[in-house]
């Protein structure tokens, strides 16, 4: 089975072709920031570094943000998210929060990201502006 034949990283339950595949081909925008953020846990699972740029806000993103995106793909096995809760981030707002956790796997030990994002919509286009990381419970 193909990539774009498989389940979606995000969790949806629906096929990556017909989820995150689109976001991250540029067919489609992500509509709110909690879409956006599940399109971003799917991006690094498959490794599609650019969206993650591009969806990055540009007055936040630095030279070595690529670098740094393709560097975590590689060295990390993502398994899961769970998004506990979201706060604006809508079709009207130009702000949203959303806080999540994904579980991951490195050096062979199985950890957990725990981060409340914040973003910011901008031309019609929601981006990723910062995360501020939550302890682990």
């Amino acid at each position: 089975m193909s990539d774009a034949e498989s389940f979606c990283a995000c969790g949806s339950g629906q096929v990556y072709a017909a989820c995150c595949e689109p976001f991250h081909l540029g067919q489609a925008k992500a509509p709110s920031a909690e879409v956006l953020m599940c399109s971003r846990y799917s991006a690094y699972v498959v490794g599609q570094v650019d969206y993650l740029v591009a969806t990055t806000f540009p007055a936040v993103r630095t030279t070595d943000l690529w670098i740094n995106y393709k560097s975590t793909h590689d060295s990390i096995q993502w398994i899961g998210l769970e998004v506990l809760r979201k706060s604006q981030g809508g079709a009207n707002d130009k702000t949203g929060k959303v806080e999540f956790k994904a579980s991951y796997i490195q050096d062979g030990q199985p950890a957990v990201h725990h981060e409340l994002s914040r973003f910011r919509r901008s031309g019609g286009d929601w981006y990723y502006v910062d995360g501020k990381l939550e302890e682990v419970n």
